[in-house]
C-alpha cells in the first residue's frame, strides 16, 4: 500500500452496520483508523477536522442523507476528489443512477450476510486505497 495509514469515514445511523464496516476494514487494513459519523451533520464536522482517503455514506439517515451530504463534501475544495460510497438497503435503479450523477464514484447494497463486509472492504480497498 503507498499509504503508511489510511482514514476511511464510515457514516450510518445503524450502530450494527457501522460496526460490521469497521471491522471488515481493520480486517482488511492493517493500518487504517475508521472514524464513524452516525448522520449527515456529523460526517461534515468529523471532515472539517480530519480529512480522509474514503468517505462511506449511507443512503437513508435522519436529517441529511447521502446524497445531501455528499453535495456538502463536494463544495469543499480539500474532499472534492476523495472517493465516496453511497451505501443503501435499496438497489432501485433509480436511486442508483442518482447517486452516481450526484457525484458518488460506487453504489453498493447493504449485505445480509455479515461475511459480505469482508468482500466490501477488500473490494474497497482495491478500488480506492491501494
Amino acid at each position: 500500500m503507498n499509504r503508511k495509514h489510511i482514514f476511511v469515514l464510515v457514516t450510518d445511523d445503524d450502530e450494527d452496520d457501522r460496526y460490521f464496516l469497521r471491522k471488515a476494514f481493520e480486517r482488511a487494513i492493517k493500518e487504517i483508523s475508521v472514524l464513524e459519523a452516525r448522520d449527515g451533520t456529523e460526517a461534515i464536522n468529523l471532515l472539517a477536522e480530519r480529512p480522509v482517503h474514503l468517505i462511506v455514506l449511507d443512503m437513508n439517515m435522519p436529517g441529511l442523507n447521502g446524497l445531501e451530504t455528499l453535495a456538502f463534501i463536494r463544495l469543499n475544495t480539500n474532499l472534492c476528489h476523495t472517493p465516496a460510497v453511497m451505501i443503501s438497503t435499496s438497489d432501485q435503479p433509480v436511486l442508483v443512477a442518482d447517486a452516481y450523477k450526484k457525484g458518488f464514484n460506487c453504489y453498493i447494497k447493504k449485505p445480509v450476510l455479515m461475511g459480505d463486509y469482508d468482500q466490501i472492504a477488500q473490494a474497497l480497498k482495491t478500488c480506492f486505497l491501494l
